[in-house]
């Protein structure tokens, strides 16, 4: 695991710490919270066209951004908690997405890997 996904671990565990959190902090009540995170990111979208959003002002990229931050944040506790290596999962999916979609059949379709 990558020291700079370590540091923020540790910088989560350290914070919930200080604010006795951690008995809140299930791997259920992260995954909820995760997902809550992510709907958040998604109401700044919700409502805008391809093209404006694509083309965010400073101040609406400013509010994407600290959802996005949430988000992380949210993930890197869950993995904290699961003992999982985020960046080594991450590496591992990947593979696996190459293998379920070769590029020769999935290159500019959305099709599922089922479907190819």
């Amino acid at each position: 695991m990558s020291k700079e996904v370590q540091a923020l671990q540790l910088a989560l565990r350290e914070f919930a710490d200080e604010r006795e959190w951690q008995r809140f902090h299930s791997p259920k009540n992260l995954a909820a919270s995760l997902s809550i995170e992510a709907a958040e990111v998604l109401e700044h979208f919700q409502w805008l066209t391809d093209e404006q959003s694509q083309n965010l002002s400073p101040e609406q990229r400013d509010r994407v951004a600290l959802e996005i931050a949430d988000v992380l944040l949210y993930l890197l506790q869950l993995s904290d908690k699961l003992h999982i290596d985020p960046l080594a999962a991450a590496h591992t999916k990947l593979a696996l997405n190459a293998e379920k979609y070769p590029a020769d059949k999935a290159r500019g379709n959305s099709k599922k890997y089922t479907e190819l």
